[in-house]
């Protein structure tokens, strides 16, 4: 269905070069179908637009008011159109990112340092929470988040990293309670979950065979403190290795039950439903991608 804009195009066109013809072959198009679409904008507006002789094709006065406003929102429509395409190919312009706390205030602040330098056109607006936000309702580009694999269907993601998880409790807590020998005694233990607001908490663990974990003494939507209290000797805690990785090298924590594994979480970009990424997005996904994934490998795997 041809809107009115294309109407309007039409009529500009037969306007600057005098002739259906010559517009419908600068259109791409035939006479008779700018001949109708002429038509059909006279008609919505109730005015004959041009005067049609066997000679030349010239504007009305209303025509030529007409033409002088179309003209400049013709004009506006192709910066538009220019302006978008420009930031949908450069890197310039806002790009508004969420991130979780704890991979933040680790990994974040180097990153978005060298992200900038190379890129200073761009403006880039960070924010950090460890709700799982709707990036819809919340206008951001993209959103970086730690978790299973996805499974919404009103946004696109990409997995950049695998982010081991492991058991940890304090050698304190351990001397005073035991180290559980299977998974199966955790239900024994003080376990300390991660949960996000309204979320039932539930470990999953599997080695020869599987165990599930539903009962815990404390729960919390940060990693960070459930390191620490974990630290404090509190009991025992699933989080992701890079939150623990300071206490484990210092003896704060320890492993326990390594031959258990959760199911896979994964470093993971989210996105608007994009029908193609801006170049802003997939290049700061490539950057986090670059700096980040060795980065938490080099943290599990020291050798």
């Amino acid at each position: 269905m041809i809107g009115k804009l294309e109407r309007i195009q039409a009529f500009a066109e037969v306007a600057q070069n005098g002739s259906f013809v010559s517009a419908a072959r600068k259109l791409s198009t035939s006479p008779s179908v700018i001949t109708r679409m002429i038509a059909e904008l006279e008609a919505d507006l109730g005015v004959q637009l041009f005067v049609r002789t066997t000679r030349k094709v010239s504007l009305t006065l209303a025509g030529q008011r007409f033409h002088d406003k179309a003209r400049q929102l013709l004009a506006d429509v192709a910066a538009a159109e220019e302006m978008v395409r420009s930031e949908q190919l450069k890197l310039t312009g806002t790009l508004r990112v969420n991130a979780p706390m704890s991979f933040g205030l680790r990994f974040m602040a180097t990153a978005v340092n060298r992200f900038r330098i190379l890129h200073s056109a761009v403006d880039l607006r960070l924010d950090l929470t460890d709700s799982f936000i709707d990036i819809m309702d919340n206008a951001y580009d993209m959103a970086l988040r730690i978790s299973a694999e996805p499974r919404g269907k009103f946004t696109i993601w990409r997995k950049i990293c695998l982010v081991p998880r492991v058991l940890v409790a304090s050698p304190t807590y351990l001397a005073r309670h035991g180290k559980p020998p299977s998974a199966a005694q955790l239900t024994d233990h003080n376990c300390l979950a991660y949960a996000a607001p309204g979320e039932a908490p539930l470990w999953k663990l599997k080695s020869d065979t599987d165990v599930s974990v539903s009962r815990f003494c404390f729960t919390c939507n940060n990693g960070d403190v459930l390191a620490e209290l974990a630290a404090l000797d509190e009991g025992i805690t699933l989080l992701p290795h890079f939150i623990v990785s300071d206490q484990l090298k210092q003896g704060k924590l320890v492993a326990i039950l390594e031959d258990w594994k959760a199911p896979e979480i994964w470093l993971t970009a989210y996105y608007p439903p994009y029908e193609r990424l801006p170049a802003k997005v997939a290049a700061f996904t490539n950057f986090i991608e670059d700096a980040v994934a060795p980065e938490l490998k080099l943290q599990t795997d020291p050798s």
